[in-house]
């Protein structure tokens, strides 16, 4: 696994995800397998506080001035923000 990789599924746990999750039950039927019940289901994982640590910790915010620690703070926002509207069109 690359740095890349690692980094975004820190930042997905960090965010916040829904998944969806299907269970199928199948039974014998006349000698056939056939499907007796499908369950789907939404599930959304909320953020994980340790994940954020973690990417917050990459980066030393103590040397940066007030200007600088609001630009970042907007950054950031800015960066959450996209990540979520692309979330909620990949759910659609």
């Amino acid at each position: 696994m690359d740095d890349e990789r690692i980094l975004n599924a820190i930042r997905k746990v960090a965010l916040g995800f829904s998944l969806e999750e299907v269970t199928e039950e199948y039974g014998v039927e006349d000698g056939e397998l056939k499907l007796v019940k499908r369950r789907e289901t939404h599930k959304d994982v909320p953020p994980d506080l340790k994940a954020v640590k973690i990417l917050m910790e990459d980066k030393d915010y103590s040397a940066l001035s007030d200007e600088e620690l609001e630009q970042e703070k907007a950054r950031l926002i800015k960066q959450l923000k996209e990540e979520e509207d692309d979330n909620k069109a990949k759910r659609r």
